[in-house]
């Protein structure tokens, strides 16, 4: 599949606390650079998502006493696991890996930043309903074809491309250019729920 100048490259998350040395690497994290600044000229849009969270954020482990971090606590908008501290406002770890290389992108979509909500999805709020405004872009654009790439395979990557679909969407991940952070098989049970999503999985474009 050969992507087009009408198509949407959504870079998810590469930052530095998600990649090897950060405060919540996923493994292997950083192999998806080079891969992900290959593909970018092949499109004619690209949109980068960047967590962006507070200091005390509610999704922190650190914020939750006697809680560590992976376990899970109840939120309004249903179950949250808790995470260590990562990708501050700021910091070091909330900033693109150093050797991400995509000039041409046009607009990053910053997340994770009420304080009370924890945002997977490049479209929505883990409420569900707030949304990030990226629908409302891709629409004024006429754009209706992404490839989805970055991290994590199993969660922002998962749920940006569920959310696509269910906006009418023609979705696309490229497996080879994700990384996944496989919390009790997370990474199966979120291929196979964006198989019965109607997303299209990929090696490599």
């Amino acid at each position: 599949m050969k992507p087009g100048k009408n198509d949407l490259l959504l870079v998810l998350d590469v930052q530095n606390d998600f990649c090897p040395g950060g405060a919540l690497a996923v493994p292997d994290g950083d192999s998806v650079v080079p891969d992900i600044n290959r593909m970018a000229g092949d499109f004619g849009h690209c949109v980068l998502t960047q967590d962006w969270h507070p200091a005390g954020h509610f999704s922190f482990a650190s914020a939750h006493p006697g809680k560590a971090p992976f376990s899970t606590v109840t939120m309004p908008y249903g179950d949250q696991t808790l995470w260590p501290d990562h990708c501050i406002q700021g910091t070091e770890g909330a900033r693109f890996h150093p050797g991400l290389d995509l000039p041409a992108a046009e607009m990053i979509i910053r997340k994770g930043y009420d304080p009370e909500i924890d945002s997977y999805s490049a479209f929505f709020e883990n409420d569900r309903k707030t949304p990030t405004g990226l629908a409302g872009y891709l629409g004024e654009r006429g754009l209706k074809r992404i490839f989805c790439v970055g991290l994590a395979t199993d969660f922002c990557v998962r749920f940006s491309a569920e959310d696509a679909r269910k906006l009418g969407l023609e979705t696309v991940v490229v497996l080879g250019a994700c990384r996944g952070i496989d919390l009790g098989g997370s990474i199966a049970a979120g291929v196979e729920a964006m198989k019965a999503a109607g997303v299209m999985l990929v090696e490599r474009v």
